[in-house]
């Protein structure tokens, strides 16, 4: 596993990255359009999902 696919993001990071609020992100996630894990009591979104997400969405509209 490389750095970069073993790379946990919070919500607040991804609300960053995609600037949406957080309702909308956890929205993703309830949806499963965001893939995420649960660590404690805390949700990480990995990076390679991020990625896959958005690939699917530029896909979509095209």
């Amino acid at each position: 596993m490389t750095t970069a696919t073993a790379e946990l993001l919070t919500v607040p990071e991804v609300m960053e990255r995609l600037k949406l609020g957080r309702s909308t992100v956890y929205d993703l996630i309830r949806s499963r359009r965001l893939v995420s894990i649960t660590v404690g009591r805390s949700r990480r979104i990995p990076v390679d999902a991020l990625r896959d997400f958005i690939s699917y969405e530029i896909g979509e509209v095209a």
